[in-house]
């Protein structure tokens, strides 16, 4: 008991500090939080400053299974994000050269700018990389930007069912975290050529000798659903680490679902009906049989690896897209400096 009272007494105990009208205000939510958050039209005003280099036409090609696109959401949306990106890419360049020169290392090659784009299946965070790549080309600063998604990093098949967690397809452990993170890192070094292995997804595996060459690009975007997963005891350097800059679409959970379960219909009537396809077994499902399959997928597969795994990375990305239900950016949360 004196001791509890003396600790109590103490001018510096916390139990005895109270809480400044001051310190209150400092701990509201939106000066706590580490990012600013944007709205629609705030964010879209920035669009003024950025031209638009983009077709009717070549914006089509963009559109993911299912989701809507127009040349509104390209041009308020991810026409500034292409050129704040831009912007930073022209930063990083900048502090290379400096500390190059400072250490006499003037000949070294350039190291690329890495972006890390991560996000729930279905959310539409291939779009977004597909988008930025080509926006950020555009850019005189980087004409050359390339894109590699961590599917092909995903163990082979025959692997996953070796260590029994088939079942786990997109959670972390299914990955190959060790070549990834070599892979990056090369191409982060400058070396000429990096190789990735290359995944098919109609036949829902990696293609042996088949891969993707990456040569020493002015950007490179690395988009996977967990990318931006941190270090740990047993991966004491995550591939997050070496990105420059990040970002993570988000929406909310029940419309992430419904997206996922229109986009498993249409592919029902697309890429599984061709015979070499993974799933072409539920190419001849009715709606309501489709409609059961794809829920048991999201139930037990997609949806805990969103819980556990994806959404936890989101307060790491350097930019947040917050998506509403008919697919369009409302918010942009962006990380304070």
């Amino acid at each position: 008991m004196a001791e509890t009272s003396s600790a109590a007494a103490r001018p510096d105990s916390p139990s005895t500090v109270p809480v400044s009208t001051d310190t209150q205000a400092l701990l509201r939510p939106e000066l706590t939080s580490p990012f600013t958050e944007i709205d629609r039209a705030e964010w879209a005003r920035l669009a003024d400053e950025t031209p638009l280099p983009l077709t009717e036409a070549e914006l089509a090609a963009f559109r993911g299974l299912g989701e809507p696109l127009d040349m509104a959401e390209v041009s308020e949306v991810y026409r500034p994000l292409s050129r704040l990106i831009n912007q930073y890419a022209i930063g990083v360049r900048e502090m290379h050269r400096r500390t190059r020169g400072f250490l006499h290392r003037d000949g070294e090659p350039q190291s690329p700018f890495v972006i890390g784009i991560a996000g729930s299946v279905a959310v539409g965070k291939s779009t977004v990389a597909r988008i930025l790549r080509d926006l950020l080309a555009r850019w005189p600063e980087t004409p050359s930007v390339e894109l590699i998604t961590t599917d092909g990093f995903l163990y082979p098949n025959a692997e996953l069912e070796r260590r029994g967690i088939a079942h786990r397809k997109g959670f972390p452990e299914s990955y190959d975290r060790r070549s990834l993170l070599r892979f990056v890192t090369q191409v982060k070094a400058g070396v000429a050529e990096v190789c990735a292995p290359h995944y098919s997804h109609l036949v829902y595996d990696i293609v042996p000798d088949e891969v993707t060459v990456v040569r020493r690009p002015d950007i490179l975007i690395v988009e996977g659903l967990n990318v931006l997963q941190p270090a740990s005891m047993e991966h004491p350097l995550a591939v997050s680490d070496l990105f420059d800059f990040s970002v993570y679409v988000d929406a909310r959970t029940a419309d992430i679902r419904a997206w996922y379960r229109n986009r498993f219909l249409k592919l029902r009537e697309s890429a599984f009906a061709n015979p070499s396809s993974h799933f072409r077994r539920f190419a001849a499902l009715d709606d309501e049989a489709a409609v059961a399959v794809a829920d048991e997928f999201w139930n037990n597969i997609n949806e805990p690896n969103l819980v556990e795994n994806i959404r936890p990375t989101r307060a790491r990305a350097t930019a947040v897209l917050r998506k509403e239900a008919d697919h369009r950016v409302q918010k942009v949360l962006l990380r304070k400096i």
